[in-house]
């Protein structure tokens, strides 16, 4: 099943940062003590933005308010743009002839006072307006007009505004490539200026593109972070497209008790907000869910509800939606007449737009299966053509226009043979029947080219989606080969820097060891001098007796101390995946912290910084993969010295690089902390350092994959977080925290 309403998404507003609740009582002081007519005008048309999230009714009271406020004032500008506002309310009541007439006159407004910003609005509000009525192609081409006239203002949050709505006209008419093309470019706008309730609206759309793919799992991501941000943020009208989108989801899966539960809830809340389009549209798909559990007179009474709101809101869709679940119910009722008079209805709802899906597909399979059980074999054969049709061009409108001709000439010629064959009769019943026989054969003959023609179709279509998955596997197997080698690459160069870090370490315990086996060489003399003697002094021999011991204690001790770094580095360079040991986080942090502060001293003599330790002595050891973490150590140890490394060479004198390594435990999770005093990251980039690929050093200095495997290695491998924190110029402090158990 497919679910086409995304219209209220043409309401987006770039405005974002609290609920609306909030803002519309911050408005209403505002407006209390606005300085002047116009600038209370101007305050009630933003209140109004406000309103048609939350409540239509209200939003059309207010709007009302204003238009007659305005004229009395003759303040044009504030009269226009409060006509623009009412637009929605009309809309979403089906009222479209006085929403045009608003419209109409805000543009004659904006064109007496050359108000360019003003006629950007005033093409957005058309694409809604025709959008709402189910024609895209106009929809969409009052959108270009926005773009157009956006990118000629320099203004950004007009533009990609219009960049998200074109993408809704091109997602109904199957164009998902346009569409998702848009939706991203806005989405990425509003990442950069961390506008998140613009985000929120950006998610819901593309998540039905995503479920339009039949990408599922996708679909079902978007379409909950949609639906967590609108709670969050308190944007009710995204939080009920939410439900009723996720419901088409879960009837889509056949998961009928979640669809019914999430499309009661939006179904309530279109309730609450005024809005009977989206009521009917939800109590549609509960009526659907009800009936796949065999709930079919409960089913019944919900879709009757229904077909009712549908009626009054006058949105063609909505009322598609209504009778088609009507028909549907009705035809596992076996009721075959019933059902053929509603899947009608369903069809002439939507006669004139400019939307064909796989759901309608499907209706019109429905209606064929009707037509055959009731014995009328004509007319189930024209619908199960034009399903076939829209089912094998459903990204090709000019195959759904030729199917669509094809019925109606099919129809005509129908009627034409019907009315020969009549006046036939009249004249002599031989040739009514040779006629007749004539007609019948004709018939057949159009019905078997016809057939092989689509069979053919159908053929060449297959044949070019063959090639085209082929393609695709070959690519996709490409790129899993690169991907491999970037991220053994990553690995090796990791296990560079870990090796020269060892070398430098292992340095240190071996010159003990060589030490001190010089020194007992030389106590051994000693002792042997002493018992050749005539006279043995027992005393200075257990005084070197225990000198020999004490050595040989340091000998050992420092031998398992390179031992251990040893067996460090040959599980760092291990492939095989670990195995989760409970480990003490103390001892494994400063191991790689020598091991890091030793590897850049072996790649540049002159590398020195101040090393800071703040480790919690009561901190419990915890079960983790100690190779992988300790990959992740060296990584952000690693970019920490690099960090400020940069920095002395930039500012020289009167600066001490410093980098500070904690460790704490904060509820039922430990911490470790890695600060340094380095170059810091930028703003703009600083949501991107844990993608693949990205990365701030120069070209062949860094593959971008470091605090990629980073993150994986602790999000998915540990269950915890990698968190980030910096000031450009100042300073960069990561934080990794995992679950105690």
């Amino acid at each position: 099943m497919r679910n086409l309403i995304t219209l209220l998404l043409l309401l987006a507003l770039p405005m974002a940062g609290y609920a609306q609740s909030t803002k519309i009582d911050s408005l209403d002081q505002l407006i209390q003590k606005a300085s002047s007519d116009t600038a209370k005008i101007d305050l009630l048309v933003e209140k109004i933005s406000f309103l048609n999230e939350i409540n239509l009714d209200s939003a059309f009271s207010v709007s009302q308010q204003t238009i007659e406020m305005a004229q009395k004032l003759n303040y044009k500008k504030g009269e226009a743009y409060a006509r623009i506002g009412q637009l929605t309310s009309y809309c979403f009541k089906g009222e479209y002839g006085a929403a045009a007439e608003n419209l109409k006159i805000a543009e004659k407004i904006f064109i007496s006072l050359h108000d360019y910003p003003g006629l950007g609005e005033l093409y957005k509000s058309y694409g809604m307006l025709y959008g709402m009525q189910s024609k895209y192609d106009s929809s969409i081409q009052y959108y270009e007009k926005t773009i157009k006239l956006a990118q000629q203002l320099s203004d950004d949050i007009l533009l990609h505004l219009a960049y998200q709505n074109i993408a809704i006209g091109y997602q109904m008419q199957s164009n998902f490539t346009q569409a998702l093309f848009y939706l991203q470019k806005a989405l990425s706008y509003y990442e950069t200026i961390n506008n998140r309730k613009s985000q929120t609206y950006i998610y819901l759309n593309i998540g039905l593109v995503y479920n339009n793919m039949n990408d599922t799992l996708r679909a079902e991501e978007s379409l909950l972070k949609a639906l967590n941000l609108s709670k969050t943020l308190g944007i009710k009208n995204v939080e009920l497209y939410a439900y009723s989108n996720l419901a088409t989801l879960y009837e889509q899966t056949k998961e009928y008790v979640q669809s019914y539960e999430y499309a009661i809830k939006a179904a309530s809340l279109g309730k609450e907000m005024g809005d009977p389009g989206i009521e009917a549209a939800s109590l549609s798909k509960g009526a659907i869910a009800l009936a796949n559990q065999q709930k079919l007179e409960e089913a019944e009474k919900i879709a009757r509800q229904a077909i009712l709101l549908a009626e009054d809101a006058q949105q063609p869709y909505n009322i598609y939606q209504a009778y088609n679940a009507m028909g549907l119910i009705l035809k596992m009722q076996e009721r075959y007449d019933h059902a053929i008079v509603h899947y009608e209805k369903a069809f002439n709802g939507i006669k004139g737009a400019d939307t064909f899906d796989e759901y309608i597909g499907q209706s019109y399979a429905h209606l064929s299966e009707c037509y055959s059980k009731t014995g009328n074999y004509e007319q189930a054969l024209a619908a199960f053509k034009t399903s076939a049709e829209i089912a094998d061009s459903i990204r090709r409108r000019e195959n759904i226009r030729k199917a669509t001709e094809l019925t109606m000439n099919y129809e005509f010629e129908k009627k034409q043979q019907l009315t020969q064959a009549a006046q036939a009769q009249k004249d002599a019943a031989t040739r009514a029947r040779q006629l007749i026989l004539l007609v019948g054969l004709l018939l057949t003959l159009i019905i078997a080219l016809v057939a092989f023609y689509a069979f053919r179709t159908k053929q060449k279509a297959n044949r070019l989606l063959r090639h085209q998955k082929e393609e695709i596997e070959t690519t996709l197997a490409e790129l899993r080969t690169t991907q491999d080698q970037l991220i053994q690459k990553e690995k090796m160069a990791s296990l560079g820097e870990l090796t020269a870090g060892i070398a430098h370490e292992i340095q240190n315990p071996l010159n003990f060891v060589n030490n001190f086996a010089d020194v007992s060489h030389e106590l051994i003399g000693e002792l042997l001098e002493e018992n050749r003697k005539d006279k043995r002094d027992l005393q200075v021999e257990e005084e070197i007796l225990a000198d020999l011991q004490q050595n040989l204690e340091k000998i050992h001790h420092h031998g398992l101390r390179a031992d251990r770094i040893v067996k460090s580095m040959l599980e760092h360079s291990r492939t095989a995946a670990s195995e989760y040991q409970l480990t003490d986080l103390n001892l494994l942090t400063e191991e790689y912290m020598r091991l890091s502060y030793h590897g850049m001293r072996a790649k540049d003599k002159d590398f020195n910084v101040s090393l800071v330790t703040d480790f919690d002595p009561a901190l419990e050891k915890v079960v983790v993969l100690p190779q992988e973490l300790g990959r992740v150590l060296l990584n952000l140890l690693n970019n920490a010295f690099y960090a400020t490394d940069q920095k002395s060479r930039i500012m020289q004198n009167g600066y001490q690089p410093e980098v500070k390594v904690s460790t704490r435990k904060v509820g039922n999770r430990v911490e470790i902390h890695v600060r340094d005093n380095g170059t810091g990251i930028a703003e703009a980039v600083k949501h991107k350092i844990f993608q693949p690929f990205f990365t701030t050093k120069p070209t062949g200095e860094g593959t971008g994959l470091g605090l990629s495997l980073s993150y994986d290695i602790v999000t998915k491998g540990h269950h915890g977080e990698l968190q980030v924190s910096s000031q450009e110029g100042t300073f960069t402090e990561f934080v990794v925290r995992l679950p105690v158990s």
